[in-house]
């Protein structure tokens, strides 16, 4: 083991870490290395359809908005493959998601802090307060380094939702989709589960197979409707850091009640590809002058699944919610386009009595992003729960990583906006001439517009004004 004493290590090297040794490398005073368990990078190869684009502008990339000058942004990328003025002339903000996969992998090859193919085993901690970490190559040998402050950005796993968890049979998650594609095809029947981006892209995909390899498809959420993804204006200023700082501030509680209710800000289907699938079931419509072979449920459930060894079928029990009913789905493909939870590193188990939980067991994050008592483990796309659905999202990543580098190297190396949004998400924070804070407020009897007599229920308007 080398006696050299990192300023960190990264470890994992999704486009949060990725973005991370871009804005680093070129800083003379921070000595950073980042360790990745994989040969090369891979972006989400089982999700790279055809045609499909990520659901962020390219100014999203790993480094614009954090430094608009750097040589690792997405615009020099295409200045130097030769592909600008195309990118240019096809008057589209979101680049597909083949490449921004093929960006990523050109930043990588430029980089030489990272260390591929190996896989972190532990994180331990030195009587000086420096971390020890230790990872195995793929011929089997161990090394070590040392770092004063560790950066987890190990990504996510796939969530099986409990129904599913130990399921028989040829099931597969959204992330692996594309090597299962060509077997489902060849199924007289196929179900995707999900209510998202993802269980939309997978439905196309196969509904645009439908007509040649004859099989009947099905689409089961637990939507109302197949919601489209909340994308105006003023609905995006809660990607700021005032909104993230506003929410951290919340209680637990009131924290997790608003991440179900914001599903649409990041987990919604994106607009256009609602259209699309329309479209598309209305061309086979027309094409074949018949049904088109599919069923959409919404509203719906899954309670229960099983596989059939003899008729190589799957048996989901699925719950109608309006209706309180319940109908048999039976299915020879499945697919789970249920989602991804962060991951629970095994390597940090030598410092667990470190890290700070909430009461729920996930990360106490704090504003720096840190998790541990002394402020050196920081954490990407992990702090959901403390941060809002700013942590998965592409285009905060690179404010993440100014906060993460400033709180590393003690000084401002990039400038974090603390306000940029036209809104208030708080009334702490308002300033204005004719907004005053109260600590208590009543509201006059007579701006109560609904009598006492009122016939709506308890979640009813007369509710909603008296509170």
């Amino acid at each position: 083991m080398s006696e050299h004493t990192y300023d960190f290590v990264g470890i994992g090297l999704g486009p949060f870490n990725l973005g991370l040794a871009a804005l680093t490398h070129d800083l003379p005073d921070l000595d950073g290395v980042f360790l990745e368990a994989r040969d090369e990078f891979s972006w989400h190869p089982g999700m790279m359809l055809e045609g499909a684009t990520i659901q962020v502008p390219f100014m999203a990339d790993l480094v614009t908005m954090a430094d608009p000058t750097s040589r690792f942004g997405f615009l020099n990328h295409l200045k130097q493959i030769g592909r600008l003025y195309p990118f240019y002339i096809r008057e589209s903000f979101y680049p597909l998601r083949a490449e921004y996969d093929q960006y990523c992998r050109w930043v990588a090859d430029q980089l030489d802090t990272i260390r591929w193919g190996h896989d972190v085993t532990a994180v331990e901690r030195e009587a000086d307060g420096t971390y020890l970490v230790t990872a195995r190559l793929g011929d089997g040998t161990v090394t070590s380094l040392r770092a004063r402050h560790v950066v987890l950005g190990i990504g996510t796993e796939p969530t099986v939702p409990p129904v599913a968890e130990g399921l028989a049979g040829p099931v597969t998650h959204s992330g692996h989709y594309l090597e299962h594609r060509a077997a489902l095809q060849d199924n007289e029947s196929v179900t995707v589960i999900g209510s998202g981006q993802s269980a939309a892209e997978i439905y196309l995909d196969l509904l645009e197979g439908l007509p040649e390899h004859g099989y009947h498809l099905t689409w089961i959420t637990r939507s109302p409707r197949f919601f489209p993804m909340e994308y105006t204006k003023l609905t995006l200023e809660m990607t700021s850091p005032e909104y993230a700082r506003y929410f951290r501030e919340l209680p637990m509680e009131r924290r997790d009640v608003l991440l179900r209710e914001q599903r649409n800000l990041y987990k919604g289907i994106s607009g256009d590809l609602v259209d699309q699938i329309y479209d598309t079931l209305y061309r086979i419509r027309v094409e074949t002058g018949a049904p088109v072979p599919t069923t959409l449920l919404t509203n719906s459930e899954v309670r229960e699944a099983s596989w059939d060894a003899t008729t190589g079928r799957y048996l989901l029990g699925v719950h109608h919610e309006e209706q309180d009913a319940a109908v048999e789905v039976s299915s020879e493909g499945l697919v789970l386009a249920t989602g991804y939870r962060p991951r629970t590193p095994h390597f940090l188990a030598p410092v667990a009595d470190r890290i700070r939980r909430d009461a729920r067991d996930r990360y106490d994050t704090g504003a720096d992003y840190s998790v541990d008592l002394d402020g050196r483990i920081f954490v990407q796309n992990a702090e959901e729960h403390t941060h809002s659905v700013l942590a998965p999202d592409l285009g905060m990543g690179a404010y993440r990583n100014s906060v993460i580098i400033n709180a590393i190297t003690g000084r401002e190396v990039y400038p974090v906006e603390e306000r940029i949004a036209f809104q208030h998400f708080g009334v702490g924070e308002v300033e204005s001439p004719v907004v005053r804070l109260e600590a208590s407020f009543e509201a006059p009897s007579s701006h109560l517009r609904t009598p006492p007599s009122s016939h709506l229920d308890d979640r009813g308007t007369a509710e909603a004004v008296a509170r």
